[in-house]
């Protein structure tokens, strides 16, 4: 029996940024897998080796209790040990652990969102250089303009004067 597809939008809001990482959690990763989550830690466990610290970690207690509270499980179920925590390249190992068919294609599908989010990274990244670029130029502009605006109320300045002067000039009897 085929698995129905699952959005890419349902796997991004698995994502968590814990530790400055983007990360996917055990549990979500086992459902995602249709494995339980004491399977898919057990597999990691006995591969340890593969599973470096900058590949999985387990989240403090503290962090436990932020992800908690910003999630809201229920105190009568749900997690009640701090999970694993997964980066891009855990969840691409875990390839390597467990090999079921809906494992493989949910890792492919989670590696392609992995790529376009590092694109459009990117791309806001260029967007926000050229923006840089463009008020440094401004900027130069700026004062440029600034510097003009000054000559010229300079200029308005002395041709008030010139004309204040001339009009003192006028002072006086004058035949029409």
């Amino acid at each position: 029996m085929k698995q129905a597809a699952i959005s890419d939008e349902m796997i991004l809001d698995k994502l968590h940024a814990i530790r400055g990482q983007k990360v996917l959690l055990d549990r979500d990763l086992a459902n995602l897998y249709g494995v339980q989550t004491k399977v898919l830690k057990q597999a990691v466990r006995r591969n340890a080796d593969r599973f470096p610290s900058d590949f999985m970690f387990e989240l403090s207690t503290s962090e436990f209790a932020d992800l908690r509270s910003q999630i809201v499980t229920s105190s009568h179920g749900g997690t009640r040990y701090p999970p694993m925590a997964f980066t891009e390249h855990g969840v691409l190992m875990l390839s390597s652990v467990l090999r079921s068919e809906r494992a493989v294609q949910m890792n492919i599908q989670i590696m392609r969102i992995f790529v376009r989010m590092r694109e459009i990274l990117l791309t806001h990244k260029n967007l926000l250089l050229k923006l840089s670029a463009i008020e440094a130029k401004l900027g130069q502009h700026d004062q440029q303009l600034s510097t003009l605006y000054a000559y010229i109320k300079q200029l308005v300045k002395e041709q008030d004067e010139r004309e204040s002067v001339q009009q003192r000039k006028r002072i006086g009897f004058h035949p029409t």
